[in-house]
């Protein structure tokens, strides 16, 4: 099996590619090259420079609060290429967000937020063999008891992973199922519960009221739970989706991302705009279609393959 950071890479192909055909060309042939006499082409070159850095981080999905970050930080940087001193910036970036809670208490108990269509059910599977994969023993729950076919799919996920499932019939309360899932993790001795919530969209007050109540039920059952909201976020809506995102956050307590189709974009950019604008830890990122095509996060993993890795 290819390497995590080999994956990540192949997974920010699009993007790599998007933003070295911008920036690649503006570089100097060489660190240190003097600037051309007065009414040669390369007087400019700093402007032209800053200029190609502004429309490749735009264009892969940067967004502009990170982007006017990313570059004030890379004029006051005057180590390197620009290539470089970007990537520097981007690290400090994605590393500059809250830390993610660590596994203490058990069961640890993991809610999967989101809207509908960012690929949520299926990450709740792979997510799941990420973690039995690691050793740890995890029970799912389907909390998702309005849409029919999520079950369904959340229990073909959780089959392949080798994982419990609790499930309810359609139309039963959430709460409910949440509680009598950590309930039966607890007598199993499950480590990790994960939680699969039905898709939602932060302006449906009765929806987030039910995730509320979700929340509050959980932390009866076990004290400082849930100890992760995931919100799950589509990389090919890009800056749309972050907009989303920041009130859906607000709204749900979410305190880290996952990142699905990675793969399958060049605004792979918007991991950046994640860290920056919402200060959240980017948790996984989806890579593929396949049960274990979801991996763990890792911000210099995710600047190699994206400015450092040799073009």
């Amino acid at each position: 099996m290819a390497s995590v950071f080999d994956r990540i890479r192949a997974g920010l192909a699009k993007t790599a590619q998007q933003i070295r055909e911008r920036l690649g060309a503006s570089e100097p042939a060489h660190a240190g090259a003097t600037p051309a006499a007065p009414g040669g082409r390369s007087t400019n070159a700093k402007v032209d420079t800053v200029e190609a850095v502004e429309d490749a981080l735009i264009a892969a999905d940067v967004g502009l609060p990170a982007t006017q970050r990313i570059v004030a930080a890379m004029k006051a940087d005057g180590v390197g290429t620009p290539r470089e001193r970007v990537a520097r910036v981007v690290l400090n970036i994605l590393r500059d967000v809250q830390p993610t809670p660590a596994i203490s208490t058990l069961p640890h108990v993991i809610l999967v937020v989101g809207v509908n269509g960012t690929g949520k059910t299926t990450t709740v599977g792979k997510l799941a063999n990420v973690y039995r994969s690691a050793g740890r023993s995890v029970l799912v729950c389907a909390a998702d008891t309005f849409r029919a076919a999520a079950v369904e799919q959340l229990a073909v996920w959780t089959e392949r992973a080798g994982v419990d499932l609790v499930r309810a019939q359609s139309g039963a309360d959430p709460a409910a199922v949440t509680f009598d899932a950590i309930t039966a993790a607890k007598a199993r001795g499950r480590e990790i519960v994960i939680v699969d919530t039905a898709g939602r969209l932060h302006t449906r007050a009765n929806l987030m009221a039910e995730l509320d109540k979700i929340r509050r039920v959980v932390g009866r059952v076990v004290p400082g739970a849930p100890h992760e909201v995931l919100l799950v976020l589509d990389a090919t809506v890009g800056q749309n989706g972050l907009v989303q995102a920041r009130e859906f956050v607000a709204a749900s307590g979410a305190n880290g991302i996952v990142l699905t189709k990675l793969d399958g974009t060049a605004k792979g950019g918007v991991a950046v705009a994640i860290a920056n604008d919402l200060k959240l830890p980017i948790r996984f990122v989806g890579v593929g279609e396949g049960l274990d095509d979801l991996v763990p996060f890792d911000a210099a993993t995710y600047v190699d393959a994206l400015f450092v890795d040799k073009w």
